[in-house]
């Protein structure tokens, strides 16, 4: 049997400006993975420092019991300017999620893959997981991936489903056989809108 694996890049930290007065730092997240634990094999999604706060005070919450891993220090003098500290709290968080992703209890929390999975803020994460979103965490998962795909399938797709309508041979494509590496690609060139 296969080895299950987990790899987590934290990586791209951008400058987002928030308002004229403030500006943050969001960090790519790239998952590629071979475990059943997770919905899609490959992601890539965008967050700030708040966000990895939040979803620890959620996981230490379920996971009374567990010691979690730290997140690097808020310090003061944290300078957005400074490729130095971005550095350092870019490692700090990876180290994070890797331990994270090491811990069989933390992955069977919700949360972490839909911080991981979506760009869902932490309002309509902890919404998703406690049933008050029309759509369940896998359907979010997919949704986020197939906005995530670099160029637009809907034309392609259609033609394809009125080729296959009379042979039943070819299963019609639904796009959840794609390949997951499609996403992989897209990831780079997607925008900084999405955090709106």
């Amino acid at each position: 049997r296969l080895q299950e694996f987990v790899t987590v890049l934290v990586r791209d930290p951008r400058t987002q400006k928030e308002d004229s007065w403030h500006s943050y730092i969001d960090y790519e997240i790239f998952i590629h993975t071979n475990s059943m634990c997770f919905t899609r094999k490959t992601s890539c999604v965008r967050r700030r420092f708040r966000e990895f706060v939040w979803l620890r005070q959620r996981l230490q919450s379920n996971a009374v019991l567990i010691q979690l891993p730290e997140l690097p220090s808020k310090t003061p003098f944290f300078n957005v300017n400074n490729p130095h500290h971005v550095d350092l709290r870019r490692q700090g968080l990876q180290e994070f999620l890797e331990k994270i992703l090491q811990n069989a209890l933390l992955l069977s929390d919700s949360r972490l893959h839909l911080f991981l999975q979506t760009q869902l803020s932490p309002e309509d994460m902890e919404a998703c997981v406690c049933g008050q979103t029309k759509y369940s965490v896998a359907d979010a998962i997919h949704k986020f991936a197939s906005l995530n795909r670099r160029f637009p399938i809907e034309d392609g797709e259609r033609k394809k489903e009125k080729n296959n309508v009379d042979s039943d041979s070819e299963s019609s494509s639904s796009g959840l056989g794609q390949s997951d590496d499609s996403v992989s690609r897209g990831c780079k060139a997607s925008s900084a809108s999405e955090e709106s």
